[in-house]
């Protein structure tokens, strides 16, 4: 694939990510209000899970850059997970901040490696 298109890809993937999230993230916040931010530990939670699941498929370079670094990058939030990380501590969430901070990491990697182990097993 030339690079325009390959970038261009990345792109257009990336702003649909971000689409995605924000739909995502507002479906599950509105259906479980919450000073947790349930929403973008879901859509990193789901991501991670899609990463893993297409390097476990061994997706083609080209696809699992468009994919992942497109449309995946664009879909899940470091930056929106710390915000609301800070946030819980300025509220004086603690319990919660403790919570956001531990559970995204942990759980986000049984999860992509549960995503990889489907994947290779698709292969």
């Amino acid at each position: 694939m030339s690079g325009l298109l390959l970038w261009s890809g990345v792109a257009v993937f990336g702003a649909f990510g971000g689409l995605v999230r924000f739909g995502v993230d507002t479906a599950v916040s509105r259906r479980r209000p919450s000073d947790f931010p349930w929403g973008t530990l879901v859509v990193n939670l789901t991501g991670s899970f899609v990463l893993g699941l297409l390097v476990g498929a061994s997706l083609g370079t080209d696809a699992l850059f468009v994919a992942g670094t497109g449309f995946l990058g664009g879909y899940t939030t470091f930056s929106t997970w710390m915000v609301e990380t800070e946030r819980l501590g300025e509220e004086g969430e603690l319990r919660l901040l403790a919570i956001n901070w531990a559970m995204p990491m942990a759980a986000g990697l049984v999860v992509a490696g549960a995503g990889w182990l489907i994947g290779a097993a698709l292969r």
